[in-house]
């Protein structure tokens, strides 16, 4: 009786990895010597162009200093290391050699075109949302557009097993949305314009939706914030920690210029999001990905921020000013900060007022640490204008002190363990697109 109970687990067994193997080994696409380019009008090849913009591929296929699309951009994950594609037109060491078929299924399922499955780091789920003729755009732009580089793929420092190629298949089976994009009827043109957008080409929910332990999407949390490159995603949905609803106008103000006055500036992963991304689209589109993210978040676009108890209350605060003599964080942040951060009556783009900021209602202080040390640029944010970074001038326990003061005075609970958290951020490495 043992045995043949240890016999049929066995056999289950075998039975189940042969399936496996079957679902999990895809073809090799043939080769092809010259694409047929000339198939493709210059209205398509600028299509692509755009949507190539709006899918940040050039951000994460270039790393800093290289060439664009030819890939080994550094991605840091808990699993390890991962190196992007070289995605020019190169024959040897790009994608040359693929034809749309194959650059289609690689869209769609994560399968190269010699057969191997890709890491999820790459957005397949998200660009499966796209309709054919947007894939076939892009497929269009990149290889008629991008100047081919003849640049090797650096090795992925994933570790044994996790770098084996066929158990990538497993993970789709358990973890990859692999539905197409299903227009909600109940909702407006609009608004589906802005779902496609963002649940596909942008794939916002890549880094605003939380992740398992083994790296795939919680869909019943979408949009509701992620920690990713060392900062926080923060949620988008109506779990936003934010104490100024973010309205259509506010998301629209956001995405088109870097900043909102009542919300904060883009920084950190999110600022070539913007500026070398979304901006690319017409404003239409960024109208429809502003009225989704509204409605995702429950907001009503007829309320006035400026008549908001919670606003006037905090610029009101600006002029009640804490024993400096006790009150060390008090004291920093005048030195430091007041003089660009303060606003009057009413709120100065350019010029957030930190204690309504989202970053300082986060549950995490990551972001107002990261932005404490190293400021804003030029290209993040409002283009132009600049913060400048205290890495070099305040100490761990200067820096944490001013987070505590912020976050005291924004009426919210305190961060645990804020100064380690300090130093932890500022040794961490610094991945930046």
């Amino acid at each position: 009786m043992l045995k043949r109970i240890v016999y049929s687990v066995c056999g289950a067994a075998i039975v189940g990895l042969g399936l496996f193997i079957l679902y999990a080994w895809q073809p090799a696409i043939d080769p092809v010597t010259s694409p047929a380019l000339n198939n493709y009008s210059p209205e398509v090849i600028e299509q692509g162009k755009t949507l190539a913009a709006a899918g940040y591929c050039s951000t994460c296929h270039t790393p800093p200093g290289g060439t664009a699309y030819a890939g080994n951009y550094e991605m840091h994950t808990e699993f390890g290391t991962i190196y992007s594609s070289n995605i020019t037109p190169d024959v040897e060491t790009g994608i040359g050699s693929w034809s749309e078929e194959a650059f289609t299924r690689a869209m769609r399922t994560g399968v190269s075109r010699d057969g191997h499955h890709l890491l999820p780091a790459f957005p397949y789920e998200h660009f499966n949302k796209m309709t054919d003729a947007d894939i076939s755009a892009i497929y269009a732009y990149i290889m008629t557009s991008v100047p081919a580089v003849n640049q090797v793929k650096k090795d992925n420092g994933i570790p044994f097993p996790l770098n084996i190629s066929m158990l990538q298949a497993g993970w789709k089976l358990l973890f990859a949305d692999t539905d197409s994009f299903k227009p909600n009827s109940a909702k407006s043109a609009e608004w589906n314009r802005g779902a496609y957008l963002a649940e596909g080409i942008a794939h916002c929910g890549a880094c605003h939706t939380p992740r398992n332990a083994l790296g795939g999407e919680q869909y019943a949390q979408m949009y509701q914030g992620a920690p990713i490159d060392g900062w926080i995603a923060p949620s988008l949905t109506s779990t936003s920690t934010s104490p100024i609803p973010w309205r259509s106008q506010d998301f629209y103000e956001y995405l088109t210029t870097g900043n909102s006055k009542y919300h904060g500036s883009a920084a950190g992963p999110m600022a070539p999001v913007m500026h070398k991304g979304l901006s690319a689209l017409p404003d239409s589109d960024m109208q429809a990905i502003s009225g989704y993210f509204a409605d995702l978040a429950r907001t009503n676009d007829t309320d006035e921020p400026d008549t908001s108890t919670t606003l006037k209350a905090a610029i009101a605060a600006q002029h009640t000013q804490p024993n400096q003599q006790v009150e060390e964080g008090a004291r920093l942040y005048d030195t430091a900060c007041q003089a660009c951060h303060y606003s009057s009556d009413q709120l100065v783009k350019g010029r957030p007022l930190l204690t309504i900021g989202s970053a300082t209602h986060l549950d995490d202080p990551t972001n107002l640490i990261n932005v404490i040390l190293d400021g804003v640029r030029a290209d993040q944010g409002i283009s132009g204008i600049v913060m400048p970074g205290f890495r070099d001038a305040l100490s761990d326990e200067d820096i944490s002190a001013i987070a505590a003061y912020l976050r005291q005075s924004a009426g919210e609970n305190t961060w645990p363990t804020l100064q380690q958290k300090v130093g932890e951020i500022r040794n961490q490495p610094r991945f930046e697109h």
